[in-house]
């Protein structure tokens, strides 16, 4: 990593300070206190208290270890992480909070548990403590020369992996920005705090907007008459050796979560209550005054969730409380009443929409990942519409080692770069149900065979039959076709709205054995001549062996029109280099010459559309290129279902004109009619 001379210089100054040692293997993380109130002070700085995983995370040399705050694995869970983290090229320990964010940056706990893949929400990991570094243990380091470590050394690139912020401001203030946001609450930190592990400092203090609680789940119940699988939970802290008993809770399980907490329960269902006395789960109280019966059912006490609550009453039971998810990450013995400790100082509480603008979600140019990488089938719901993904281990690109699952990710991931050339086009599917190497077939008529939420077109083909062409609209649409095995994405060139007026004419170089670099001679070819017209043209490869150019014509003309302006400059380009090319379109009658195709602009056709993978070795991509990327060396493989994505990152998508201003056509064809007669081939 980069950085100027001062800060390298500052930053060996500080690990200068630092004591050698071999890199710790398991750290249980440093806690934080709770008090009740926020405060002022300059020598503290404050953070957001993130709803999520604790996890400390441990790189040496490309391997990577995530582990909870009880030394649980996270590296299968989060796995996205585990990748990103493995790409770094340091040796470090870090600490922080992994995440799902919604899109005003507030983590719902919720939300992280039942995560799967990247389709159920925006992961994150907030790091906010470096604790080793290159054979140096720095959590003896002052927590301001820890932070300036962090800022420096962690890598950039990929804002899943970032710092948490820190603001050195009024914790009054900061504290109101974060209850508006409806955060869960702050961290503030002193700044000459050292890293003490396995331990609650108060060098660290949190101030909770909503009070929560970690609880043992000690038991459940079931009502009279009740359908539902259990009525309530019932709750426990420990005291010392002994489980206290302290209420139970009733909301905030859906039917499906609750059938996947009773697979839990039933392997640790025992006869005797676990509580050093036993509840009566009938009792009324001043908020129930009058109970349904209930049955209690008694658990090992190994299960810990966390639940939300308005107040704990003199008996230690709490009031209201509401279930907000499992805590897989907690040890049940370690879970005590929490009280909140007096804050010495306490202001009146400002308002500071300055903090606010800081507390948002990291932001992505591309989506992450639809299918986690373990379950062979999978339902997801994409768009509203409920998907359902089998066979993902398939193999589709066998040389390439490339699954079902990975070309199913790889359209999620660019739905939004690819859609915009989909959007309300017919399709022709072309389908590789067993891979590049197995049968496929085209699929024209879905008619009775496609999900009632999928539109269609109604169409009379050239030979007279009749058919119902799937229309894609959204990335429902397109990831069913993709799951139906469709690996390339075939679009008309016209919508649905103007069937018989394309967007955009394409010429389609079609080498027969020529090398690529004959195909980029001829695409610039395409390039003079449209720039001596005055037209303008997006190149991308085709995925396969040739190239194609892109014309807008903004759906203000006919097929046959398209098709006349395509064979024009067909004829210009080939009257430039006959000896490579033909504009015949009998292959016999070519004599192995490239074909500059103009017959694609026709009613029904359809190339690969930009951004869509090819049924060809390497899972390479039909990509969009700028006209400076077009030159000797180029080549298909140069843009995979491997590069794709970062490629899309930093370049964006260069085919946005093909949708744009279309060609005045007319004037268009009137400066080719003068170059033909220039050249001397008017009756050609």
């Amino acid at each position: 990593m980069a950085m100027n001379s001062s800060a390298e210089q500052n930053i060996k100054s500080i690990l200068a300070r630092a004591e050698k040692t071999f890199m710790p293997e398991r750290i249980k993380p440093m806690l934080a206190t709770l008090v009740d109130e926020p405060f002022d002070d300059p020598d503290w700085i404050y953070e957001v208290k993130w709803d999520g995983y604790r996890a400390i995370s441990y790189i040496n040399n490309g391997s990577v270890n995530i582990l909870s705050r009880n030394n649980k694995s996270f590296n299968d869970k989060y796995y996205p992480l585990r990748e990103l983290l493995s790409a770094w090229k340091i040796n470090i320990v870090i600490d922080g909070e992994i995440v799902v964010l919604n899109s005003k940056g507030q983590s719902n706990f919720a939300n992280l548990q039942n995560w799967r893949s990247e389709a159920d929400g925006q992961l994150a990991y907030y790091v906010f403590d470096i604790l080793w570094y290159n054979g140096l243990n720095l959590m003896r380091l002052p927590l301001e020369y820890r932070r300036k470590l962090l800022t420096e050394i962690l890598p950039k690139g990929d804002d899943r992996i970032r710092p948490s912020q820190v603001f050195d401001v009024k914790g009054t203030d900061f504290f109101g920005a974060a209850k508006r946001m409806g955060l869960e609450g702050i961290i503030a930190k002193k700044k000459d705090s050292v890293y003490s592990p396995d331990s609650r400092s108060k060098g660290w203090l949190k101030i909770k907007v909503h009070k929560r609680q970690e609880v043992v789940i000690g038991g459940f119940t079931k009502n009279e008459g009740s359908g539902k699988k259990f009525s309530s939970l019932l709750l426990g802290v420990y005291k010392g050796s002994k489980l206290q008993y302290a209420g139970k809770v009733g909301t905030g399980f859906s039917d499906k979560l609750q059938n996947e907490m009773m697979g839990q329960f039933k392997p640790l269902i025992i006869d005797k209550t676990p509580f050093a006395e036993e509840p009566d789960v009938n009792q009324p109280s001043r908020f129930r005054p009058n109970p349904p019966r209930a049955k209690a059912y008694w658990l090992k006490p190994e299960l810990v969730c966390e639940i939300s609550f308005a107040e704990v009453t003199g008996d230690g039971v709490f009031r209201h409380p509401s279930f907000e998810g499992m805590r897989s990450d907690k040890k049940a013995r370690e879970v005590v009443r929490e009280t909140e400790v007096s804050t010495a100082e306490i202001v009146n509480e400002a308002e500071d929409n300055e903090n606010e603008r800081y507390l948002t979600a990291p932001k992505t140019a591309i989506r992450r990942t639809l299918l986690n990488p373990n379950e062979e089938t999978q339902v997801r719901k994409v768009h509203g519409h409920e998907l359902k993904f089998t066979h993902l281990t398939k193999v589709y690109w066998p040389d390439d080692k490339v699954t079902k699952r990975d070309m199913l990710n790889y359209y999620y991931q660019v739905a939004e770069y690819i859609l915009p050339y989909l959007k309300d086009r017919p399709q022709t599917l072309n389908r590789f149900p067993n891979g590049i190497g197995g049968m496929s077939f085209y699929q024209k008529n879905i008619k009775d065979k496609s999900p009632e939420w999928i539109d269609s077109f109604p169409y009379t083909t050239s030979d007279g039959e009749h058919k119902e062409f799937a229309v894609a609209c959204n990335e429902d649409s397109l990831l069913w076709m993709a799951s139906l095995g469709c690996i390339e994405i075939n679009p008309w060139f016209s919508r649905i709205q103007a069937p018989d007026n394309p967007d955009y004419c394409v010429i389609d170089l079609d080498p027969d054995k020529h090398h690529f670099d004959q195909v980029i001679s001829a695409a610039l070819e395409v390039k003079s001549v449209l720039d001596a017209l005055e037209v303008p043209s997006y190149p991308k490869t085709s995925g396969s062996t040739g190239m194609h150019i892109y014309i807008p014509l903004a759906a203000k003309y006919s097929y046959d029109q398209s098709q006349m302006f395509g064979r024009l400059i067909a004829k210009l380009v080939h009257e430039q280099i006959p000896e490579y090319t033909s504009v015949e379109r009998q292959i016999k009658n070519r004599q192995g010459k490239m074909y500059i195709d103009f017959l694609q602009n026709r009613p029904g056709a359809t190339l690969a559309g930009p951004y869509s993978l090819r049924p060809k070795p390497g899972a390479t991509v039909s990509m969009p290129l700028t006209w400076d990327e077009v030159k000797p060396g180029l080549t298909m493989r140069d843009f995979t279902i491997f590069n794709t994505v970062d490629r899309l990152k930093t370049k964006g998508d260069l085919f946005k004109g093909v949708l744009g201003k279309g060609i005045d056509l007319e004037k268009t064809v009137k400066r080719a009619q003068n170059i033909f007669q220039k050249a001397g081939f008017e009756n050609k």
